[in-house]
């Protein structure tokens, strides 16, 4: 799955929102920025290891923000199944 198929998908936006969609296991994929802080994103990308969610990328928080179609950037995203 690529960044583009954020825009048009089923998702959610942010940390906080997407670990509790992994917990609850409605999540097909998640994207982290490169550019957040470690210590923000590291339990989210441990939570998708437990929880063998794969886990893709975006360079920067701006460009994960593009590719969710809103304003501001953001650390986190997910497709939701």
């Amino acid at each position: 799955m690529t960044l583009d198929t954020l825009k048009n998908a089923n998702r959610v936006i942010g940390i906080k929102q997407v670990a509790k969609a992994v917990r609850r296991g409605a999540v097909r994929e998640v994207f982290i920025a490169d550019d957040a802080e470690e210590r923000i994103v590291e339990p989210l990308r441990e939570l998708c290891r437990e929880q063998n969610v794969p886990t893709g990328r975006a360079e920067t928080m701006e460009q994960l923000g593009k590719a969710c179609g809103i304003e501001v950037s953001a650390a986190a995203a997910a497709v939701l199944i």
